[in-house]
């Protein structure tokens, strides 16, 4: 399933589960109502930041929003290398969930590849919130406590995310990079 339709039908469900109006969800995320509904509707192509909100909002994964549940627990799950990659509109940044969500286990791992150029500034997330960076290839910078901190290939960071934070690539050449973000009990 694309990620417009699957992202349509996961914010009908959200708001469906908590009985949710346009804009009791407008209220909660910080997203106007007019673009939750032509997320809804799947006119829209939302950003990063906008994703992040609207998962904040509703106290739920970012992954979630963008893939399927994972399955059940009853056999091995393999990523392969032709796994799809969400490109969503924020300067090329990609995104593949590697391991979505799951609240068994409360994180979810993500390869981000951030083009040549690119920053994205993240704002905080919910208290309690707790993300592991690591570097596979290239280089980058993580802005934690308005400094920016260099990353190469290799190395890695854990920070509290429930504060503003950001990823950036200077370079000529992506930067790719892991993401294993945990999230308190509780969260869906």
């Amino acid at each position: 399933m694309e990620i417009a339709h699957h992202l349509a039908d996961t914010l009908r469900q959200l708001r469906r589960e908590r009985g949710w109006s346009l804009d009791r969800t407008a209220a909660a995320t910080g997203v106007s109502k007019a673009m939750l509904g032509q997320i809804e509707r799947g006119e829209s192509s939302p950003t990063v930041a906008t994703l992040w909100k609207i998962a904040t909002g509703f106290n739920t994964a970012f992954s979630g929003l963008i893939t399927p549940p994972p399955t059940p627990m009853d056999a091995p799950l393999f990523v392969t290398l032709d796994q799809d990659r969400a490109a969503l509109p924020a300067n090329g940044l990609q995104v593949r969930p590697m391991f979505p969500f799951d609240s068994r286990f409360g994180f979810e791992l993500m390869e981000l590849t951030l083009p040549p150029g690119t920053e994205r500034l993240s704002e905080s997330h919910e208290p309690g919130v707790v993300e592991h960076v690591t570097v596979i290839s290239g280089t980058m910078e993580l802005l934690l406590d308005e400094r920016w901190h260099p990353l190469a290939a290799g190395e890695a960071s854990r920070f509290a995310a429930d504060r503003p934070h950001g990823y950036r690539n200077t370079t000529d050449t992506p930067a790719v990079f892991h993401n294993l973000i945990h999230y308190p009990a509780g969260t869906r």
